[in-house]
């Protein structure tokens, strides 16, 4: 029996391993590292040989303080990795932020599927892994002729831990142009560039791929036959218990760097491909409308060696003042990509005020995020935005729906886990927070919204 699972949680900004008790659905024990991106060799590349070797690290001590009987994975989407043969690197994993790819946006556009096959909208940079492949093809075309299979992340990081090469429908289906979520199949653009014979063998979320390799039970101290699951996407991740558990329709907010909408049994609406809304694979195989921002990376912005306290005089001033930041911090992505962000009515601000106004924008652009896809029921929020009870209590005034703050540090964790039990575990739901009764709490939702318009 499977009681305790190390996730492998691989995000942009951070690099975790955590340990999940199954019975109790709740982490006991967390490692964590910054993912830095290297900047030297060909191109931006993620440092995998760190990662592995933290990776591996953190495997040995957790084993050490809690038996470990199984392993599952989850990372960050817009990743891909061509290995060769031997299971190497054909080329470095590409950072999706470097714009260098853009240089040969014309002719991938020139290639590319629509967004009625796929569900996938244009993105900047590499975003989409198919300008990633294209471009990796073309710049260098003797490497990428070396590449004996294309892996999503997770499953990067499952062939080295168990030798087996899989795909997974959660990371293909991530804005990556590759597959097309309505037939479950690969698109016509993986045709046309003759890829699919690179593509490993799509396998379920919950498949074990295998045990771990001998190397790693000697290096890590673990059971040979510890199974390794074949893992998922970190925004599916989160989205996984509340699919167990939840009855439609419901909303997940999966905050990171990244902030990614999810709605389950929504409203129908149709999606804009101009406005980072997009079609999400879950674990399930079923499409799910879904929509981002770069919202943990704009609030590490916005409050770099800025104070991070406020008190409920902050609050009453803002709401008073409807001093706010209209979008966006980061363009190029979001439901405002070309916008450049501005104060209004924010030039006497005091620290606490500007970090409530800025927790305040979070809530509001993610309550944009939740209308672009027809949002509706209660809204569960994952990750670290879960602990800002600003952000909470704005969003349930945005919504004008109940929140519910995770009690979870990193919804993702226990998703991933999930995939090793073999029931839905209803999960603790945490604090529910209903709109607030203050008409200043909309007033100020309906004047953002009225400022962005204008």
């Amino acid at each position: 029996m499977i009681g305790h699972v190390a996730v492998i949680d691989i995000g942009k900004t951070n690099a975790k391993v955590a340990l999940v008790d199954l019975e109790r659905m709740a982490e006991t024990a967390l490692r964590r590292t910054a993912n830095a991106v290297l900047t030297g060799g060909p191109y931006p590349h993620h440092d995998v040989e760190r990662l592995w070797s933290f990776i591996l690290e953190s495997l040995a001590a957790l084993h050490r303080e809690q038996r470990i009987d199984a392993i599952s994975i989850t990372t960050h989407g817009a990743t891909a990795v061509l290995v060769d043969t031997q299971g190497g690197l054909a080329l470095p994993v590409i950072d999706y932020e470097f714009a260098g790819i853009d240089e040969l946006a014309q002719d991938y556009d020139a290639v590319r599927p629509s967004f009625a096959e796929t569900g996938t909208p244009r993105l900047p940079a590499g975003l989409n892994i198919g300008a990633q492949l294209f471009w990796q093809q073309k710049r260098f075309p003797a490497d990428f002729a070396e590449a004996a299979a294309i892996l999503m992340y997770p499953q990067y990081w499952a062939l080295r831990l168990t030798g087996v090469a899989a795909n997974e429908v959660t990371s293909l289906g991530c804005h990556t142009d590759l597959w097309n979520p309505w037939r479950a199949d690969y698109s016509s653009l993986v045709e046309k560039m003759d890829w699919r014979r690179l593509m490993a063998p799509v396998r379920p979320a919950k498949e074990r791929l295998g045990p771990i390799l001998p190397a790693i039970a000697r290096r890590t101290g673990l059971d040979p036959q510890t199974p390794v699951f074949c893992g998922l996407h970190d925004s599916n991740a989160s989205l996984l218990p509340h699919l167990l558990s939840d009855a439609p329709p419901f909303c997940v907010v999966s905050t990171g760097t990244w902030v990614v909408s999810m709605a389950v049994g929504g409203r129908k609406v149709e999606l804009d491909a101009a406005r980072d809304t997009l079609v999400n694979v879950n674990a399930l195989g079923d499409p799910v409308p879904s929509a981002r921002f770069m919202g943990g990376r704009e609030f590490s912005l916005l409050t770099e060696d800025q104070p991070q306290h406020w008190n409920e005089e902050d609050v009453a001033a803002v709401l008073a003042q409807k001093a706010s930041l209209l979008p966006s911090t980061q363009q190029g992505s979001g439901p405002f990509p070309h916008r450049v962000a501005q104060w209004r009515n924010g030039g006497d601000l005091s620290p606490g005020q500007r970090f409530v106004a800025v927790s305040f924008y979070l809530a509001l652009m993610t309550a944009t995020c939740l209308e672009l896809i027809g949002g509706d029921g209660p809204t569960t929020v994952e990750g670290p935005f879960a602990q800002s009870r600003l952000f909470i209590r704005m969003l349930a005034a945005a919504t004008g729906r109940r929140v519910i703050a995770s009690e979870t540090s990193t919804g993702t964790s226990i998703g991933a886990a999930l995939l090793a039990s073999d029931g839905a575990t209803v999960m603790s739901k945490g604090e529910r927070t209903e709109p607030p009764t203050d008409p200043a709490w909309s007033d100020y939702a309906r004047a953002w919204r009225q400022a962005v318009d204008a």
